[in-house]
């Protein structure tokens, strides 16, 4: 069984809204919704993971982020261990450096069902705050 460890950043500016990407058609979950982050290599932590990631996805330095929240999710072929961080501050604009499209999104406006299944518990929460 593989197992995953995976950083995902919630970027939220100062208007409430998210930057989110979309999933590329040839990928697990294609074309899904997501918050963008990626697999914690050997050696990193969840934190370094996260900079490292979102560096490389959306071309931003996060600065300020906190945890929001650890699930542990089981797919038929792999488990995941996600770790979202709330991105509150970073250095640059995001965009889809790696040729995903993305856009901000009302924080309310966030819909649970155009995200991985793994991603609804955060949605709820992020729907409600």
């Amino acid at each position: 069984m593989k197992q995953l460890q995976i950083a995902v950043g919630i970027i939220r500016n100062p208007q409430g809204e998210i930057f989110i990407t979309q999933r590329a058609s040839d990928a697990h979950m294609a074309n899904k919704l997501e918050f963008p982050g990626g697999k914690i290599e050997a050696g990193e932590t969840p934190e370094q993971a996260l900079v490292r990631e979102l560096e490389e996805e959306t071309g931003i330095t996060a600065t300020e982020f906190t945890l929001f929240e650890k699930l542990a999710y089981q797919f038929p072929d792999r488990h995941i261990t996600l770790w979202f961080f709330m991105v509150e501050g970073w250095e640059g604009e995001p965009w889809g450096k790696e040729g995903q499209p993305g856009r901000w999104i009302a924080q309310k406006a966030l819909v649970a069902a155009d995200f991985p299944p793994a991603n609804e518990p955060v949605i709820s929460r992020l729907q409600q705050s």
